[in-house]
Parts: C-alpha cells; structure tokens; sequence
C-alpha cells in the first residue's frame, strides 16, 4: 500500500497585527526606561503571535482531518471520561507505507507446483492413471491443469498415458508407438481381431454389458489397436479410393492414428448380427452410446460440426478412452474435442 498523500489542512489564521508604539511617548520618560519598555513590548507580541500560531493552526488541522470539531469533554463522556478544559490535539503522526503485498500466485506457477507434491510424484511413479487424476484433485482439476500450460509432468505428448492427444498436429512418440499389455473385450462380438489395451477392454466390456441391460441392444468391435504398419496400408488404401484430401478427412497419416495407442475402438451394432461402421448412426446402440460411453470412460472423438477442431468428418462409431474421471469432465462441461478440453490448438490438417 502506498502512504496516503499530504493532508490539505487549509491556511493556518494569520496572527493579530503587531502592536505599535504610541504616537507620542511621555517626554518624561527617559531613553533607557522607552528601551525597557520596547523590549517587554517585543516579548509579549512573541507571546501572542505564537499562541495564535498553534491555537490557530490546531483547529484548522482538527477540521481538515476529523471533520467538524467537537467539544473534547463531550466525546470523551461516552467512555466513561469527564473533561473539564479543552485538550490540545496532537498533530498527526504520518503513517509509514507498509510493505508491497506479494502477488498471488499464477494458476501456472500453482500446476507447476503439482507436480512437486508427493501424492502426484508417487502416483506418477507407480500408480495408475486414475491414481493420478486423483492425486492432481480430479477431473476438472486434472483438465485445468493440464489446459493451464503449466503441469509438465502431466504431458499429453505421452502416448503410455490416457491423456495422450494424437491428432494431424501432433504424432506419437515413437511414430512406432505399440502398447502393451492388450486385451480383447469379454462377451463382446468382434468383426476383426479386436485388441486393445486391457484397461480399454476390461471398460469396453462393462459397456456392452450395460447397453444390453439397459434395452440398446448389442454393441460390438469392428477395429481396435492398429500397429504403424497396419495403418500405412489402411491409410493408403482410403487414399487409393478416395484421393489424399478426402482421404485425410476419414483416416489419419501413420503416425496420427488414435488406434495406434491402443486406447481407441470403432463400435458397430449387432442385433441382429453385426453391421459396418457406417450403418452405425441412427441406430438405437448409437443413440445410447452417445448418451452413456462416459459413464464407461468413453467419448466419441469425431463429433459431427468439429471438423475444423479434430480434422475428421463425424465418426458416431470411434470411441475414445480418457477413464471415466475425465470423460465425466468432458460431458459435463460440454466439450466436444479433446483438443478444446485441454486447451491445445485445432488440428484441421497436417503441417507438413
């Protein structure tokens, strides 16, 4: 805080106009008694100017800061105090400025410090990813942080983690990316081998289960994990079809594909029998799915009207894993690309 600007306490009284001598002295008075008498005439002029001087000035001070002045004993009188004579105010004691308070601190220098704590240095050295995103406070805790630009350790370059974003922009490292353990889903149809990461499988399951339970009917697997080399002939073939341009709105470069993680699946229906990926919208598993993947920790990646964010044309049937702390995150806060939801830039084409 900076100290308070000079007080404006107005013009003291100028003092009563010196006496003067008298016109003429008695000439019986001798020069040394007028010269006595000057010298008391001179003391008692000090006296009185002085007196208007501080009696003068205190009253203007007085009014200039406290406002009208009030009768000493009459304001004392309510704490118990009787004053009979006026007491002289004492001037003001200018206040010495007190220290620059520091700043708050940034919501970048706070992520920062996230990632200095135990809980998330342990849960990052040998816990889960849901270990993790609960050691960092949660979901949207998870997601302000990582959005923020200032938690390094929780990097969604790592294509080990379910944060990981792959996208035109940003490819896996290694381009060779190839996870480990991997899993089928249990008592889910499969149009193709089917693999995923055993995390995704084991949610996947939970899914189907539920989609049944809850009248949607079957939901099954048409494509899971794809190797690099796996996606280099599924990319060229779109692009052998379709040509390079439509072909980058419907398959992605190796390199760029979210199935290469492991942690992406393209669901289809199956009552009755299993359809193609591009029979899926419409149907009564997509409608369902739509509403309910993120209670499983699913989103759907390629939502219809977010081409100019993800890069694709709408996919009702490519599923993202992100565990269900973060895909509760997501549909609460009415995200609709992974891009949006942690703050990175949009990723309509490749750069190079």
């Amino acid at each position: 805080m900076h100290p308070a600007g000079p007080v404006d306490n107005g013009e003291v009284p100028h003092p009563e106009p010196p006496l003067t001598r008298r016109a003429a002295a008695p000439a019986a008075v001798t020069r040394r008694a007028r010269q006595r008498r000057a010298r008391r005439l001179r003391t008692a002029f000090t006296a009185i100017v002085g007196a208007a001087l501080v009696l003068g000035g205190t009253t203007a001070l007085s009014a200039a800061i406290g406002g009208p002045v009030v009768d000493q004993g009459d304001a004392l009188e309510g704490v118990g105090y009787s004053v009979s004579a006026p007491l002289v105010t004492a001037l003001p004691v200018p206040q010495q400025p007190t220290a620059t308070p520091e700043p708050a601190a940034s919501p970048t220098a706070a992520a920062g410090d996230l990632c200095s704590t135990d809980a998330v240095r342990s849960a990052l050295d040998g816990g889960t990813d849901a270990e993790v995103i609960a050691a960092v406070g949660g979901g949207e805790a998870f997601r302000a942080a990582v959005a923020g630009d200032g938690a390094a350790c929780l990097d969604t370059a790592d294509a080990e983690r379910i944060w990981v974003v792959v996208n035109k922009r940003h490819p896996l490292d290694p381009i060779d990316y190839w996870p480990v353990p991997q899993a089928q889903a249990a008592d889910v149809p499969r149009t193709s081998g089917g693999h995923m990461r055993a995390d995704v499988a084991e949610a996947l399951s939970r899914l189907a289960a539920a989609a049944l339970d809850e009248g949607a009917g079957s939901v099954g697997v048409n494509s899971g994990f794809r190797s690099y080399d796996r996606q280099v002939s599924t990319y060229d073939g779109y692009v052998g079809s379709l040509g390079r341009d439509r072909a980058d709105l419907t398959s992605a470069r190796p390199g760029h594909s979210e199935h290469q993680t492991g942690l992406a699946v393209d669901v289809v229906a199956c009552t009755p029998g299993c359809g193609g990926i591009e029979a899926f919208a419409g149907t009564a598993q997509a409608d369902w799915v739509a509403e309910n993947a993120w209670r499983f920790g699913f989103v759907t990646r390629y939502e219809d009207g977010a081409t100019d964010v993800t890069g694709y044309e709408w996919e009702p049937w490519h599923l993202r894993f992100i565990g269900v702390d973060l895909a509760k995150t997501y549909r609460d806060g009415g995200f609709h690309s992974l891009e949006a939801f942690f703050g990175l830039e949009p990723a309509p084409d490749y750069v190079d």
